[in-house]
């Protein structure tokens, strides 16, 4: 199961949209889900941006690092990321 939100294009635009705030988000390449990650979104796609081979991305705010982490495990067992 993936995060209920639309993919967007990895890009300094969206990764500058990201909240600076804990969060739980998914890396893909055309749909395909790569990765499931938790941390402060937009340091975390900062790096991703620079150094991963993803295309698109999508993220969910989290009250705290507990939560995301939770739920990036969650998401990581339900993607048979695991």
């Amino acid at each position: 199961m993936s995060l209920p939100k639309r993919w967007r294009t990895l890009n300094r635009s969206t990764v500058g949209r990201a909240p600076e705030r804990w969060g739980v988000y998914e890396l893909g390449d055309d749909g395909e889900i790569l990765a499931v990650e938790a941390g402060v979104l937009r340091d975390e796609l900062k790096t991703a941006l620079s150094y991963s081979d993803a295309t698109q991305v999508r993220w969910e705010a989290c009250q705290s690092r507990d939560h995301a982490e939770r739920l990036a495990d969650e998401h990581r067992e339900r993607a048979g990321l695991k």
